[in-house]
């Protein structure tokens, strides 16, 4: 086989065989095909797409250029994780993961960082005093066996191919593309154990998919994947048109998922932790129905048992667990200042990217992955869509450092509110439940 042979079949809308995936993903890792050729390849599938078969075929071969983890022996309980494709102030999996493990079900989480508009599970960790996300292999097995759960970083030995065709798909346009989104969430979920997977698809101005139908595909997509490598797969397809919860900020959104636990915060992060988590415990068989897995992880999460292994959680991991009971210990900048409503009315709608983008420039988040990153920074957003506003009234508290960033935030923060004189309805929270 020639590389430029495959790239020219999928250039004209061939369908790749798998013999041709396997070849071309194992000469790559070699060095034996070049960054320009691999480029070349990326464009072309972004162009023509894939069948479900050929990013089944893909995520295979992604999934074995590293290490596997085996849970087909744990005692635990059935191994069922949940992935977002990203927002801004979604904390969810902070709550979600321990919830699900206080239910009964193992989750070998392996998470990502944050980079652009949106956060990472990562960085929201590690604003915990001494919260150690990178495990080894041993480490994260031996955790999952005693408390359930684990909430990790990818190692350099697990799933390497998706590392590096993400690098390239960074800078050559070609992130977007639903099979590669697809082969590499896939092959870093399969790779971690679990057996069967919930997506969390967002939708709207803050997500990489702003359409429900572009949102659609993208789970349809992933459920597609998931059957042809037998794992099950729920996605929902929800709201992203708005921040979750009310804080935007890695301490911030800590403090924000430890009131979820306590029972307490905001609706929506209550209520899609809980819808969600439901899933999980249909798919991990723990619950026949979604009403009845509902009611349970209400139960649960009230009864305080999750917030409990949140603790265990931040303890196995080298954290402090004392952050549980005593927010006062996480990092969280002394300076705030308000941005008030420029005008009366309903707030009708929110570009949620540039509020994103409000808290990146913050130095909350970052614009490369060698970015440093401030982790108490951020924003509390004091209206939601549909509320009504007073002009002057403060609908957002800026959270900063010495006014670090805070000019060009709050020029942001101006272009991503829009109000109208008549009621608005607010989006829903959950748009649609694929399986």
């Amino acid at each position: 086989m020639r590389a430029v042979d495959i790239i020219i079949k999928k250039r004209d809308g061939g369908v790749l065989s798998d013999g041709e995936i396997a070849f071309f993903i194992e000469h790559y890792l070699r060095d034996e095909i070049p960054d320009y050729q691999t480029s070349a390849l990326l464009m072309a599938i972004f162009f023509q797409g894939m069948t479900f078969e050929e990013t089944a075929e893909l995520t295979r071969q992604m999934i074995h250029s590293g290490e596997v983890f085996d849970l087909s022996s744990l005692a635990y309980g059935f191994p069922v994780d949940k992935h977002s494709t990203g927002g801004v102030g979604d904390k969810i999996s902070l709550p979600l993961a321990p919830l699900a493990a206080a239910c009964g079900l193992a989750v070998p989480m392996v998470s990502g960082r944050g980079l652009g508009h949106t956060g990472g599970t990562l960085d929201k960790l590690e604003s915990i005093p001494g919260f150690n996300v990178n495990l080894t292999r041993e480490q994260f097995l031996a955790q999952l066996e005693r408390i359930g759960v684990v909430m990790a970083g990818q190692t350099e030995t697990f799933v390497p191919a998706d590392k590096r065709l993400y690098a390239l798909r960074d800078v050559t346009g070609t992130v977007e593309s639903i099979p590669l989104i697809c082969a590499s969430i896939m092959s870093k979920k399969i790779a971690s154990g679990a057996r069967a997977f919930v997506m969390d698809v967002k939708t709207g101005t803050g997500a990489f998919m702003p359409t429900i139908e572009r949102s659609r595909a993208l789970a349809e997509g992933l459920i597609g994947v998931g059957k042809a490598m037998d794992r099950p797969v729920h996605a929902l397809i929800t709201d992203m048109n708005q921040p979750l919860g009310r804080w935007i900020g890695n301490s911030l959104e800590v403090i924000e998922s430890l009131s979820c636990l306590k029972g307490d915060g905001p609706p929506d992060v209550r209520e899609l932790t809980l819808r969600l988590t439901a899933e999980m415990l249909v798919l991990g068989k723990v619950s026949p129905s979604r009403e009845e897995a509902y009611n349970y992880a209400k139960n649960v999460l009230d009864s305080g048992k999750a917030l409990e292994k949140f603790q265990q959680l931040i303890e196995a991991q080298g954290g402090d667990p004392r952050v549980v009971e005593n927010a006062g210990l996480l990092n969280v900048a002394p300076d705030e200042t308000f941005f008030a409503a420029p005008s009366s009315g309903y707030l009708a709608s929110v570009n949620c990217r540039e509020l994103g983008n409000a808290a990146v420039v913050l130095g909350g988040g970052r614009n490369k992955t060698t970015d440093a990153i401030d982790h108490g920074v951020g924003l509390e957003m004091r209206a939601k869509i549909g509320n009504p506003v007073k002009q002057g009234e403060p609908i957002v508290r800026i959270v900063h450092r010495k006014g670090r960033g805070l000019d060009e935030c709050v020029a942001r923060l101006s272009k991503a509110f829009h109000f109208s004189e008549e009621p608005v309805e607010p989006p829903p929270l959950v748009y649609e439940t694929l399986e």
